[in-house]
């Protein structure tokens, strides 16, 4: 099986290239790269990439991720989110291919308490939830033989993430405040690469699962609570945090240039049915993260 991958430096696409490794030969492009165009700034490049490699299946971990950023630079954010997207799935129809796109729960309004299903109505707040929803139509519209998955709250060992933030910031002062109306599933790059490269194997052999499904780690908590995890699983780690009060506080305390979802839970029912998994609990992937942190990193 031949694999083109987009995206590679990013946090997902660093795990796919190890998850997608075993499944054949792994075509890794980003923006700099140089024999092939990996530039989602120019769609007839990307589209040329693909018609080159005539590969097997197309995994696009490329994006506009700048939430904020994303209200300021709508032409920006529509080029990649969108227009080089549509490009893709355009190419991948035209040589056969699979294509697996990454989405987000942003593509919904943000409301209620109820796990979003992947046939719920959608209502972007912001224009990062506007441009990843028109990348899902434009995926759905000309390539049918797709696989999208829409996460949310994603980290990876790599790189930044929420955890590495709040223990520096744990290190530093005695007291921080954190959100307490935002609710959802920390899920890990690692569990995203995972389970694409099990829903890639048993897409060759089903065909018919090709669709929309949801993909998050299992159960709920707010990024409160998941700093509280966070700050606990480092001290039962001997840690020293300099962190004494840690305060819940509303959106509103925070206030960005987009508008954030309250309600980021999502049902993968259909996920979990369609490839025969079970997903894990969101303390399972954090906990190894903070684990392999506490080994390799000083504090």
């Amino acid at each position: 099986m031949n694999i083109l991958l987009f995206g590679k430096t990013g946090q997902v696409g660093w795990e796919l290239q190890r998850a997608l490794a075993p499944l054949g030969t792994v075509i890794a492009v980003d923006v700099g790269s140089t024999d092939f165009c990996g530039d989602f700034s120019n769609p007839e490049g990307v589209a040329e990439t693909v018609l080159r490699c005539k590969p097997d299946v197309i995994v696009n971990a490329a994006a506009h991720t700048a939430v904020d950023k994303a209200e300021s630079e709508v032409e920006f954010a529509t080029l990649l989110n969108a227009t080089s997207v549509e490009a893709i799935a355009k190419a991948a129809a035209q040589v056969g291919a699979w294509l697996v796109h990454y989405s987000t729960d942003y593509v919904f309004p943000g409301d209620g308490e109820t796990p979003w299903k992947e046939n719920d109505q959608t209502g972007p707040l912001n224009v990062y939830g506007e441009t990843k929803l028109a990348g899902e139509l434009a995926v759905q519209k000309h390539c049918a033989k797709h696989l999208i998955f829409r996460t949310s709250w994603v980290y990876a060992g790599k790189g930044n993430n929420f955890a590495k933030t709040m223990l520096k910031l744990a290190k530093e002062r005695d007291t921080l405040s954190v959100i307490n109306d935002q609710f959802g599933a920390p899920t890990g790059a690692e569990l995203l690469a995972d389970c694409t490269a099990h829903a890639i194997r048993t897409a060759m052999n089903k065909p018919d699962v090709a669709g929309l499904y949801h993909l998050v780690a299992s159960g709920t908590t707010t990024w409160y609570d998941f700093a509280d995890f966070v700050f606990n699983t480092a001290r039962e780690a001997g840690i020293v945090l300099a962190l004494k009060t840690l305060t819940p506080v509303s959106t509103s305390a925070y206030p960005t240039p987009a508008k954030r979802p309250h309600n980021s839970r999502m049902s993968t029912a259909h996920f979990q049915q369609q490839f025969d998994l079970v997903l894990p609990e969101w303390q399972h992937g954090v906990k190894r993260m903070l684990e392999e942190l506490f080994t390799t990193t000083t504090f």
